[in-house]
């Protein structure tokens, strides 16, 4: 199980830090090898949502995931992502860009730094609006039941989330955005405007790949009970109408699962900002950055694959909960970075701290559950006390 799952992983592993030891040495084989640990440190919780999205997606869904979705993060998001930002922040065109990130190193890491306003505005509205409507949410299972009971009622209000969420934006930009220090130099410089049309930015995105793939998995759904229904009246021998609507449950499925696949890498687009961003405390070259945040992120994809068989995220109910919360402190923090530098080692040491901490509280559950001659997930609603 261990080997299917990670093979692909520790042979991309074992051919990218010999093709770094080639190319650059033992030098650049250390480089590739720390940012595939900073990545994979930073993007812990990411495995995690990603699997709660995941094990809804059939086995070749999966295998997109891990195939294509790969391609997109590793060339997508950490080789040609940071070039596009260039490009745009910069005014170059394509051709100049591309020679910019491979030829002058200095100037493109002080580019794509000094776009690092608007990129965290975009991933922070994006983050902060998946952990507020998991936030709002009426949950059977409750993890610090305290809170999320009376933020459950609160949520009943359907605009809640992005009313939230605009307010921590205008604050951001009214704050944070206005005397943004200069990269590599003195000074500050006004980033207000910047942030705010970029945080709007992640806010539509999210509202559209998410709107789309609620639509389409309410259809779903929709459809596989009337599927039930229908087969359970041609048991007992009754004659049905044609399903309204025409179209098939295959096709649904296929339109769910696809939007459901767009959405799950939009998420892991946005997990991968304060790592790019992260990788230039290590190196400035754009290979260096894509070959070892490439490595890590494919132990990412695996490790959510691994997450979703194994089935950890119904043995251990609390971790989706975790894992949110870290999402929210991860918004939080990349919305202060606009303005303010914060190490990479607590931004992942967040991360680890709640996903481990909502791991025990999990392991506490089930071994009351255990005790009390239940399984652990046999009650309807259940509070971990916290």
């Amino acid at each position: 199980m261990l080997l299917k799952t990670f093979g692909w992983s520790f042979a991309i592993t074992a051919a990218g830090l010999a093709l770094a030891g080639v190319l650059w040495g033992w030098q650049g084989l250390a480089i590739v090898a720390i940012l595939s640990v900073l990545e994979i440190s930073l993007s812990f919780d990411n495995a995690v949502i990603n699997a709660g999205i995941l094990r809804k997606l059939n086995p070749f869904w999966q295998k997109m995931f891990l195939t294509v979705g790969i391609l997109i993060a590793v060339f997508g998001m950490r080789l040609v992502f940071p070039v596009v930002i260039v490009a745009i922040t910069a005014k170059l065109g394509p051709i100049e860009a591309v020679r910019v990130a491979i030829e002058d190193h200095d100037r493109y890491e002080h580019l794509v730094t000094g776009a690092h306003p608007a990129i965290a505005a975009f991933g922070g509205m994006f983050l902060l609006m998946i952990f507020l409507d998991f936030l709002f949410e009426d949950r059977d299972i409750k993890w610090l039941s305290w809170l999320e009971k009376p933020l459950a009622k609160l949520g009943k209000l359907e605009t809640l989330s992005t009313v939230v969420s605009l307010i921590v934006l205008v604050v951001a930009a009214t704050t944070l955005a206005t005397a943004v220090p200069v990269h590599g130099g003195t000074g500050t410089i006004d980033k207000a405007s910047t942030v705010l049309l970029a945080g709007i930015g992640g806010l539509i995105t999210y509202l559209v790949v998410g709107g789309i793939s609620d639509f389409f998995e309410n259809r779903l759904e929709e459809a596989e009970d009337d599927a039930e229904e229908e087969a359970e009246d041609g048991a007992a021998g009754s004659a049905q109408p044609a399903r309204k609507g025409g179209g098939s449950i295959v096709g649904l499925a296929g339109k769910a699962a696809f939007f459901m696949f767009l959405y799950l890498e939009v998420i892991d687009a946005s997990f991968s900002f304060d790592g790019v961003i992260g990788a230039f405390a290590v190196t400035n070259d754009i290979f260096e950055m894509a070959l070892g945040l490439g490595i890590g992120a494919m132990y990412i994809r695996s490790l959510t694959v691994f997450l979703v068989r194994k089935g950890t995220l119904d043995d251990y109910v609390y971790l989706e909960h975790g894992a949110h919360y870290a999402i929210g402190a991860l918004a939080v923090i990349l919305l202060i970075t606009i303005k303010y530098e914060i190490s990479d080692v607590i931004t992942g040491l967040v991360g680890v701290v709640l996903i481990g901490l909502s791991f025990f509280s999990s392991v506490v559950r089930n071994r009351k559950e255990a005790e009390a001659g239940g399984g652990p997930a046999e009650k309807a609603e259940v509070t971990s006390g916290v």
